[in-house]
């Protein structure tokens, strides 16, 4: 059998098929085939450059339902201007072991992050949450707002990154996302009284400890892949209910999780639930008597499964 060249999507093209896609739907429906047993999340492969020159992970899954696995490889390189952050995803066949797409990842990780975030606050934030607080104001967070903006009836939405104060491009294109953003320039001040805080930047280090919020929240998680990378105090964990996107491989991964077990004493085994756990009803909400933490580092399985639609997409236009 000839080998048919896949399809290859530039970033322009995988942001103008993604807007005809329901990501959060996706990714509900993608942990829910999880939880059944029908996908197979391996742990994230992370490869150092010599010299200390940087890295590259390697984020793999099956969704057999769908007859298709997939890698996303995506480097961080260090360079003296700042670290350069790329991502490619390749989808291939199960059944004719072809390659069927390859596509840059930027903005399905982008879109898929946002979403499985979403997904954890559609499961977790209380019912009658109303106060949304967002760290960060680039293009993950506005993707986050997108997702989240509809699942709560949000009576404030506040907004607080360091760079945008001042920034009236980056503030207008928050508020076209939400009229009900308001922006503030105190870290403090936008998380007081919030209900849900979600974290999307790009830090290394911790940029908020969850023990300082006025009252038990919800709080997010995403972080980048720079070495042990996390938003939170490593020691904040313990005082926290603690969810993730995958109890299997998250813990191997997530920077506060490893830095938590070595230094603090806190083990994998008290993470309460996951998402294929939540969205299948097999663990426990919180009952918010102490803060929530969910934290997601991004799964081969949500890049596949977000590649295998824009392919669908791409097959229906021929």
């Amino acid at each position: 059998m000839p080998s048919v060249p896949p399809f290859v999507v530039p970033q322009a093209e995988a942001r103008r098929l993604l807007q005809q896609l329901d990501v959060h739907q996706a990714m509900r429906h993608m942990f829910r085939d999880l939880a059944r047993g029908e996908a197979v999340q391996p742990p994230q492969q992370l490869v150092e450059f010599p010299n200390a020159a940087g890295d590259f992970i390697n984020y793999l899954g099956v969704l057999a339902k769908e007859g298709v696995y997939g890698v996303k490889t995506s480097p961080y390189i260090k360079k003296p201007e700042g670290p350069r952050v790329t991502a490619w995803t390749l989808l291939m066949s199960m059944d004719s072991g072809q390659p069927l797409l390859l596509c840059d990842a930027g903005e399905l990780t982008t879109a898929r992050t946002a979403a499985t975030t979403a997904v954890a606050v559609e499961e977790l934030a209380p019912v009658g949450a109303r106060r949304l607080a967002v760290i960060g104001s680039g293009a993950v967070a506005r993707a986050h707002l997108h997702q989240v903006k509809g699942l709560r009836d949000w009576q404030s939405i506040r907004v607080h990154s360091r760079t945008l104060a001042g920034n009236a491009e980056a503030q207008a294109l928050l508020r076209a996302e939400d009229p009900r953003v308001e922006v503030h320039d105190s870290l403090d001040a936008a998380v007081a009284d919030a209900d849900v805080v979600m974290l999307c930047t790009s830090s290394a280090g911790p940029v908020l400890d969850p023990r300082q919020l006025t009252r038990p929240a919800l709080v997010t998680s995403i972080s980048t892949n720079a070495p042990r990378a996390h938003e939170i105090p490593p020691e904040a964990l313990a005082e926290m209910d603690v969810y993730c996107d995958y109890r299997v491989t998250t813990p191997g991964a997530a920077g506060e999780m490893l830095l938590a077990a070595e230094r603090h004493g806190w083990s994998p085994e008290s993470i309460v639930g996951d998402l294929p756990g939540l969205v299948s009803d097999r663990v426990p909400r919180p009952d918010y008597s102490r803060p929530v933490f969910f934290r997601s580092i991004g799964l081969g399985l949500e890049d596949v499964a977000l590649a295998n639609r824009v392919y669908q997409l791409q097959c229906e236009g021929q």
